[in-house]
């Protein structure tokens, strides 16, 4: 084996131990004091169900985060992971994120319009080898853009 397998074998085990931490220990979960916009998602097909809290100032600034719901280990990680992300962005910086992260797991590596550095948020480009979840990794994702767009619609992964 060479020494680059070794090395991405490690990132993967890294990455991989990453999403079960934030899956057994999520990050801001519950309900926010203070909420001035919110998102419901739903997964049609595997039952994941969450509602995203923000408060955002009115300089747009993401001040807080939290999510509540059920459903897989993929699903809790990402709405953790996304929580621990937003805090302290713009919305617009947070829109971005959306964007790249969602890029990432539909595969294209380019991303839509603004460049950012996913950080810890490439553990969920390992999701993109079970196709079946890559909807349980977005749903989050797709109910922050609902939220910030004050969307009053589910967002949903279909």
């Amino acid at each position: 084996m060479i020494v680059s397998d070794l090395h991405t074998d490690d990132l993967r085990d890294l990455y991989r131990d990453l999403i079960l931490d934030h899956a057994r220990n999520p990050r801001h979960f519950g309900k926010l004091a203070r909420t001035t916009h919110s998102a419901e998602g739903i997964n049609p097909l595997c039952g994941d169900k969450l509602k995203l809290y923000l408060d955002v100032d009115s300089d747009e600034i993401i001040k807080e985060a939290a999510f509540e719901g059920s459903g897989c280990a993929i699903s809790v990680a990402s709405a953790s992971l996304l929580t621990d992300t937003v805090i302290g962005l713009s919305s617009i910086d947070a829109m971005a994120f959306f964007d790249a992260v969602t890029s990432q797991l539909a595969g294209d590596e380019r991303g839509n319009g603004k460049r950012v550095d996913l950080g810890k948020l490439r553990a969920l480009a390992g999701v993109r080898d079970y196709p079946t979840r890559v909807k349980c990794a977005t749903l989050a994702w797709h109910a922050l853009k609902s939220a910030l767009r004050q969307d009053t619609a589910p967002a949903s992964t279909e």
